[in-house]
Formats: C-alpha cells, sequence, structure tokens
C-alpha cells in the first residue's frame, strides 16, 4: 500500500492547487488509478504474472490432477447409463455391398465414392513380409500405373479407381488418390495420430497406343485379383516391360490407315473412287507432315495446322483442274474425308466424360485442349480455302450439301473408317473386328433415323454413340479391360466433319452468319457424341451384370447441393 499523503505541512511536501502542473496525455495512462484512490502494489519485475493468472484472494478449491487424455477418450460429460440420443436416418444406416465376382473398376468406382471413415476395412490382396507393406515402392508403383493410364487418354474417374485398386491390393487402406490433367498424386496416412505420407507425378508426355492400355489393365487386374499373387518386384518389371513394348503396327501402316480413314469417309459423304483416292493422298501427305513437326519438337497445335492443308489443298486444286465435271469430282468431299482423319473425338469424349462424372479440372483442362486442336484445324484449312477463293475456285456449299443414298455402300465405308481408326489408335488385333462391328451398328441406326425417319441429325447422332457405349461397355466388362479401345474408333463415321467443313468455307466466303451456325451445329453434334457414349456406359453399369456374378455392387452417386 501506498501512504497516503499529508495534508498539512510547509515547504515542498505541501503545495496549493496553482502550484500543481497537469500532466500531458502522454505522461498520463488511460488505465492508471486516479489521484485519492487506493494505489494497486507495483509488480515485482524479477516474478512477472501471466494475465491467465487467478487474482488475489479469490479461491477456486482444491481439484484433482487430471492426466492428460487422448482425443480418443470417452468425454467427462459423457454417461453411459443416460447417453444422449444419437441420429440414425429413418432409413437406417446404408451397408455396402461389394460382390468379389464384379469388375475391380466397379468396385473401387463404390469405395472411392464413399467417405474414408465409412470405408469397410480392407482385406489386403496381395502378401507381404511382417513389417507391413512398403509404402514409398507401393506408391510410387500406384503413380507409375496412373501415369500410364492417363497418358493412354483413360478419363480421371478410371484412372483414380485404378490407383486405388492398386494401393488397396498392397494393404494400404486410407489412401486418397488425386488426377488433374498433368498431374497425379496419392496420400496415404498410416492412422489418426501418424504423419501423412504424400506422392506425386507428372504426367509429361502423351500417346495414343490402346495395346499399351490394354496391358496395364490386365496388370491391375492381376493385381487386385484374390487368385494372382504379384509380388512388388514383379508387378515393377511387368510395368518395365510393358513401357519397352513396341508399338504393334510400323509407321507406313498407320500413314495407310489415315489415308484409308480419309478415303472412307469421303465415300461416306457421297464420293466416288476418284475422290477416295484424293483424300486419301491428301490425309497422308499431312499425316507425314505432322510427323515432321513432331520430330523438329514443334507442339501439337502447329502439327493440327500442317496435316489439314494437304487435304483442302487437293481439293482446291480439284475444283481448279478442268476434269472436274468429266470425273464427277467433289472437292467438298475430299476436304471433308481430311478433317475426319484430324478431328480430335478421343479427346473430346474423355473431356465431357470428366465433365460428367464431376472432375471438372481436368475436363476443363481437356476440353481447352480440344478447343486449341480445333482452332489448329480452322486455321489450316482456312488459309487454303481463303487462297481457292481468291484464285476463284468453284466451292459452292449448296453442291455439296446433295445427299446421295447409298446404304449398302456407306454402311461398308463406315466399317472401314472404324477399322483405319483402330489401327491408328494402335489396338490389340483381337479388338478391330469388334469395334469395326460396333462403327457399323452405330452408323445403320444413325442412317435409319436421320435418312429413313427424318429425325433430327443430333438426336440420331446421340442414339447412336449410346448405343456405341453401351455395346462397349458390356465389351470391355466381358473381357475385363478398358472400354476406349471399343468406343473409341466406333464413334469415328459420327465425328460432324461435314458440318465443320461447311462452317469454314462460309466463313472463308465472308458468310459469317452461315459459317457460325453450321460450326454452332459440328459443336452441338460433337457434345451429343461424348454426352450419349457416357450415357450407354452409365446404362450398361447400372442394369447389366457380369456373367456369374449375381447381383451386381451398385455404385453410390455423388451427392449433391440444389442450390445451397
Amino acid at each position: 500500500m501506498v501512504a497516503e499523503p499529508k495534508r498539512g505541512g510547509s515547504g515542498a511536501e505541501s503545495e496549493g492547487p496553482e502550484d500543481r502542473k497537469p500532466q500531458s496525455d502522454e505522461a498520463r495512462s488511460a488505465f492508471a488509478p486516479p489521484a485519492g484512490v487506493e494505489q494497486p502494489e507495483p509488480a515485482d519485475e524479477d516474478s512477472p504474472t501471466s494475465e491467465f493468472a487467478l487474482p488475489p484472494g479469490l479461491t477456486t478449491g482444491e481439484h484433482p490432477v487430471v492426466p492428460e487424455a487422448s482425443a480418443f477418450d470417452t468425454p467427462s460429460t459423457y454417461s453411459t447409463r443416460n447417453p444422449p440420443p444419437a441420429f440414425t436416418p429413418a432409413h437406417g444406416m446404408p451397408t455396402v455391398r461389394l460382390t468379389k465376382e464384379a469388375p475391380w473398376q466397379d468396385r473401387m468406382r463404390t469405395l472411392l465414392r464413399m467417405p474414408v471413415g465409412d470405408r469397410p476395412v480392407p482385406e489386403p490382396v496381395q502378401r507381404h513380409d511382417e513389417a507391413g507393406p512398403a509404402v514409398p515402392r507401393v506408391l510410387d508403383l500406384t503413380l507409375r500405373i496412373g501415369e500410364l493410364l492417363l497418358a493412354g487418354g483413360e478419363g480421371a474417374e478410371d484412372v483414380e479407381a485404378a490407383m486405388f485398386g492398386v494401393s488397396r491390393a498392397y494393404g494400404l487402406d486410407r489412401c486418397e488418390p488425386n488426377v488433374t490433367f498433368t498431374l497425379l498424386s496419392i496420400s496415404y496416412q498410416p492412422s489418426l495420430v501418424e504423419d501423412p505420407v504424400t506422392a506425386s507425378r507428372t504426367v509429361r508426355r502423351r500417346g495414343t497406343d490402346y495395346t499399351r492400355l490394354a496391358a496395364v489393365y490386365h496388370l491391375i487386374d492381376d493385381i487386385t485379383s484374390p487368385d494372382t499373387d504379384v509380388t512388388l518386384e514383379e508387378a515393377y518389371r511387368t510395368l518395365a516391360e510393358i513401357r519397352r513394348n513396341r508399338h504393334p503396327y510400323p509407321g507406313w501402316a498407320l500413314t495407310s490407315a489415315s489415308g484409308l480413314l480419309a478415303g472412307a469417309a469421303s465415300v461416306l459423304v457421297g464420293g466416288g473412287p476418284v475422290v477416295f483416292l484424293a483424300a486419301a493422298i491428301g490425309a497422308m501427305l499431312g499425316d507425314r507432315l505432322a510427323w515432321l513437326c513432331a520430330g523438329r519438337g514443334l507442339p501439337e497445335f502447329y502439327q493440327f495446322l500442317v496435316a489439314a492443308m494437304p487435304p483442302a489443298a487437293i481439293g482446291v486444286a480439284l475444283t481448279l483442274a478442268p476434269t472436274t465435271t468429266m470425273w464427277d469430282v467433289r472437292p467438298s468431299a475430299v476436304i471433308t474425308g481430311g478433317l475426319f482423319a484430324l478431328l480430335p473425338g478421343r479427346a473430346l469424349v474423355a473431356g465431357v466424360q470428366d465433365g460428367l462424372t464431376g472432375y471438372y479440372i481436368t475436363a476443363s483442362a481437356r476440353l481447352l485442349e480440344v478447343m486449341y486442336f480445333f482452332i489448329a484445324i480452322v486455321i489450316g484449312v482456312l488459309v487454303v480455302l481463303y487462297l481457292g477463293v481468291q484464285l476463284d475456285a468453284e466451292l459452292h456449299a449448296s453442291t455439296a450439301l446433295e445427299t446421295v443414298e447409298r446404304p449398302v455402300t456407306q454402311i461398308l465405308a463406315s466399317m472401314l473408317l472404324c477399322f483405319a481408326f483402330a489401327i491408328l489408335l494402335q489396338q490389340e488385333r483381337n479388338t478391330v473386328l469388334i469395334v469395326t462391328l460396333n462403327g457399323g451398328v452405330a452408323w445403320l441406326v444413325y442412317g435409319a433415323m436421320h435418312d429413313v425417319g427424318e429425325i433430327s441429325q443430333v438426336a440420331a447422332t446421340a442414339v447412336a454413340a449410346g448405343l456405341v457405349g453401351l455395346f462397349g461397355q458390356l465389351f470391355s466388362r466381358y473381357q475385363y479391360a478398358s472400354a476406349l479401345p471399343y468406343v473409341t474408333a466406333a464413334i469415328g463415321p459420327l465425328l460432324p466433319g461435314s458440318a465443320t467443313y461447311f462452317g469454314l468455307l462460309a466463313i472463308a466466303q465472308n458468310d459469317l452468319n452461315s459459317g457460325l451456325a453450321s460450326l454452332s451445329k459440328a459443336a452441338a453434334l460433337s457434345l451429343a457424341i461424348a454426352i450419349g457414349v457416357n450415357l450407354g456406359g452409365e446404362i450398361s453399369r447400372l442394369f447389366l451384370k457380369m456373367p456369374g456374378a449375381g447381383r451386381g455392387a451398385s455404385r453410390r452417386a455423388a451427392k449433391r447441393t440444389r442450390g445451397f
């Protein structure tokens, strides 16, 4: 306690009011007690106090020392005799039924759509030593397998299912794979009190080789199957052999297949033998130029731009030739056939599929890639068409729109187109015949609906693409393989090559309204193909059962909010 100042006295001890000088704001604290109020004792600088310390004079009573608790201990306020009411849905807790005979894709998709805490305890398929699985090696193997699938054009959902299946087969249950357009990552958490282990891998190169894709699927099927023992060393050895395998078809076969594809497409839109030969030559020249640009390290944008020029140049040259009328040559069919070999239908289907399954980042990247490729094709064809217009080439969309009804010829041409497309995709030889028949059935359905039934072209294309996806998913489920080899080549006859060419021709002739309308129609047809293929695959998963599997496992859909 501070002694109370004396009120009497003389000299310096007693000062009148007139002698007191007011303190400045800097010298006076707003929290200091005013004069005349009992002053607190000054704090000892050697023993500072905490702001959380109890004030003097306040008694709290004696409490027992509580030991350090765990996050998993029962709270002190919880009573087992009078527990609080627990919430249970009216329909009960859903049970997940995983049929072992079902394909690993369906089983892994079911688990991926569940929260981590709701997933059943895994039963490791592949054996390991008593120390447990080698976590870094399992994660690395999983990323390498996912890299091959993503580089081969597989959808993001299927890549995640494959990665999750491999890691789960080797005993890593709490794994979360993540797939984007160029980056793969996977995180494994051993327990709630241990730090997670995360690994990632970047996809640098992309290539279309469905034979390699099928080999990777066979490896995943062996790893996830309880009847086959595949150690980590054996899996690494098999994966290295898959990487070293050469493509099943040589370069000259791929160039010939591109010419065959363009020629079949030109016959499909009304061309004859001369048109077939001209379109084939133009497509093969474009393919060789694209290979030359690829060897020089140019991006794919310029490869597509250069590959689109030779078919357009040959079409314009035939228009300027004096013998065009005598041979009944349709230059528009030549250019259209060349465009069929370049349209990125595979990337479009994969992009729309990723968007429909909820992988919006990957879908945006794929669709942006498709847009760049399409712009490259547009620039290459427009440059040649503009030069042809300046040379007074007779390029008229009205004459090119004449429909030639040749059902048998068109069905055979569509099957030939699918056959050549399958060669370009480096498919296995035992799948080429199946996808050729699938494409012929698709064109037959499209022709029956559009030409005979006079149904909208977009609707007919969507239905035909849906059948392609349905049959492709059926074939893949019976073969325990990817659906891409049975689907991608079969949609070749449905690609909007004619609508794309007519739009570009109208733009070259300064008719922007007609050109944009035709290009919009081409975009609508492309979306109809992609949505139809995806819908057919989803329908097959819902209703088709595996042979001998009994009741298949239902795939839980992703829950979405509606406006909130």
